[in-house]
């Protein structure tokens, strides 16, 4: 079996399925290879039709299934020092080496390659696969999807979430929100500032709010800690703008982003920046020029996934894997979109989020091996 998911990885590695470009081809594939399983399977385009989703279930057609879920989509490798293409898995000492081995095609490879031994169960509950695009994008694909499941009445009642998390089994996460904000000013010469409205001055006004937010942000942590850190974090992942140095920027954008412990502190955060935009930037940019603007485009609001008292996932995961260490994460997956949907939902997965999104990003064996193990381990009890 580890035979059948190191040569599926190696496959699927080699799909550039960048987030920026399309994932159809590996989407067909996936499907191919789960339909030969004796799957019924369904490829949900998106509305562009350049990329898709894949829903594909083996067992008796009720509610009450099992999900397994992963994202088809990797980040970009340019301009990282890769020792070697990164599209082309290549093994050493241990280590599947190649984009999107840990993140997360390592657990989609092993999911795949164990649908046979599914199909050759009388299983009395269904499993189902949930492969989606834009995960790193926003969550794009996971979003289109839930909705479908919804309109269609299809109701699971677990989504295991296969991001890597080196088997532990996590069932919170912080929610992730990300944003880009844009100021139009009016440009002239640099020697008349006063004449002008200069977007990049309102930018860095801009950012230095979001920055006085974060620090607010420490003392709202709510008690007990759940997460590290405790309270919710504003990223500042880029500020750009202006063409010269002696001329008065007419454009700028601030790209952010926040991830929220609690929902309170998303209203805090978004009502303040209401208040400031209106009540003083664009007070002060307007009394120059009537035409100034500032506008916020949301790139992606996704859920967080909320621990719960009660949490069927999380209990099979710690039978199936053995593992009592049960925690939360800082980094946002596609649980928190099932768990609205009425799942109960866990993230656990092989690999490590420490080499995510790195060059030479890698997948231990030994954790394709694990990940293999509890998903023998799931046959058994949803066939028992």
């Amino acid at each position: 079996m580890l035979n059948n998911a190191t040569d599926l990885l190696a496959r699927l590695v080699a799909f550039p399925t960048i987030s920026s470009d399309s994932n159809l081809e590996m989407i067909a594939t996936l499907a191919h290879l789960l339909e030969d399983a004796g799957a019924r399977t369904e490829v949900l385009l998106d509305e562009h039709g350049g990329k898709a989703n894949l829903f594909a279930t083996i067992g008796p057609d009720t509610g009450g299934g099992i999900v397994l879920s992963g994202h088809s989509d990797v980040v970009p490798v340019a301009d990282q020092d890769w020792s070697s293409d990164p599209f082309e898995m290549r093994e050493a000492g241990g280590r599947l080496f190649g984009r999107g081995t840990c993140d997360m095609k390592g657990f989609i490879a092993c999911a795949v390659a164990m649908a046979p031994t599914f199909a050759a169960r009388t299983l009395h509950r269904p499993i189902h696969f949930a492969f989606t695009h834009d995960e790193e994008v926003g969550c794009l694909g996971a979003q289109a999807l839930c909705a479908a499941l919804r309109d269609r009445g299809i109701r699971p009642s677990i989504a295991i979430i296969g991001e890597p998390t080196q088997m532990q089994v996590i069932d919170g996460h912080k929610g992730c929100c990300e944003y880009t904000t844009r100021f139009e000013g009016l440009e002239g010469h640099g020697s008349a500032p006063d004449r002008g409205v200069n977007a990049v001055d309102y930018a860095v006004r801009y950012a230095t709010r979001l920055m006085e937010l974060r620090e607010h942000l420490k003392a709202r942590a709510p008690k007990p800690p759940a997460f590290d850190p405790p309270h919710s974090t504003i990223n500042i992942g880029a500020l750009v703008g202006g063409v010269g140095h002696n001329v008065i920027a007419g454009k700028a954008r601030v790209d952010w982003e926040m991830r929220p412990v609690q929902a309170s502190d998303f209203e805090f955060v978004h009502d303040d920046l209401t208040r400031y935009c209106r009540d003083e930037l664009l007070t002060a940019m307007q009394a120059v020029h009537s035409d100034a603007r500032i506008e916020t485009e949301t790139v992606g609001e996704v859920a967080g996934l909320t621990p719960a008292a009660a949490n069927e996932a999380r209990d099979l995961m710690v039978a199936l894997t053995g593992r009592t260490d049960v925690g939360t994460v800082p980094f946002g997956t596609e649980a928190g979109l099932f768990q609205e949907l009425g799942m109960s939902a866990v993230v656990c997965g092989p690999g490590s989020i420490a080499q995510a999104h790195k060059p030479d990003e890698f997948i231990e064996i030994a954790q394709l091996n694990d990940c293999l193990s509890w998903l023998g381990r799931l046959a058994d009890r949803a066939s028992a």
